[in-house]
């Protein structure tokens, strides 16, 4: 199950970086270390093999360039490929970009999916920061009960350990709590421009009705004249 998730991650992560722009294999290696080092669920070894499956599925496709000689045709040929993503991987990429489930709030999960914030449309994310909030909120009932439990029992060492663990979490939560508030105003906002958006040219109508209607009014009938 843990293998399946990382490969889970693994996957968005990689479609992810592809439709930002194609990459050479070592390229994509550097961005996915940077983005996924943090959370350990990218060793070199499993690239390659993700990229197989990824190619098999139709998700992506390779680039090879021409060879311009013979002594550089000699040369190794996995560096000089450059990875796309094909319409399937974009429509695949908007499926997984979509999925906000338990999955999306663990550590490694979450991570990935902030990542790729920019591309996730907004109740989806609302419904990510929320259940990372929560599972963090879990994590912190359980540090102050250990905390509780063991207070009297660890050496000041251990403790400043376990409070460390708690600040963490603490500090964490904090911070969803301000990107929530901030998603929650941003869409209450938009609503409520769109809601105008919808008025504004059905009373513009209204008004200009009303001004043709004066305007036919004030002007002289022919048998006036």
């Amino acid at each position: 199950m843990a293998a399946r998730k990382g490969a889970g991650v693994l996957e968005l992560a990689v479609l992810g970086l592809l439709h930002e722009a194609p990459m050479h294999g070592y390229e994509l290696r550097k961005r996915l270390n940077a983005l996924l080092g943090m959370f350990r669920a990218f060793s070199y070894g499993s690239l390659y093999p993700c990229l197989k499956q990824l190619l098999a599925n139709g998700l992506i496709m390779e680039d090879r360039p021409e060879e311009p000689n013979a002594a550089l045709a000699l040369q190794s040929r996995r560096s000089k490929i450059v990875y796309k993503l094909t319409a399937d991987g974009k429509e695949r990429l908007q499926e997984l970009l979509t999925e906000a489930g338990p999955a999306s709030w663990e550590d490694e999960g979450f991570g990935v999916h902030f990542a790729f914030f920019s591309h996730t449309r907004a109740d989806v994310r609302l419904r990510i920061l929320e259940g990372r909030r929560s599972r963090l909120e879990e994590r912190l009932e359980s540090f102050r009960a250990a905390l509780a439990r063991t207070r009297e029992r660890v050496d000041s060492y251990t403790l400043e350990l376990q409070n460390h663990g708690l600040e963490s979490v603490e500090r964490e939560v904090r911070w969803l709590n301000e990107l929530i508030g901030r998603e929650r105003a941003e869409q209450e906002q938009q609503a409520r421009n769109e809601r105008q958006a919808g008025q504004e040219p059905q009373a513009g109508r209204e008004r200009q009705d009303r001004t043709s209607e004066t305007t036919a009014q004030d002007m002289p009938r022919e048998n006036d004249r």
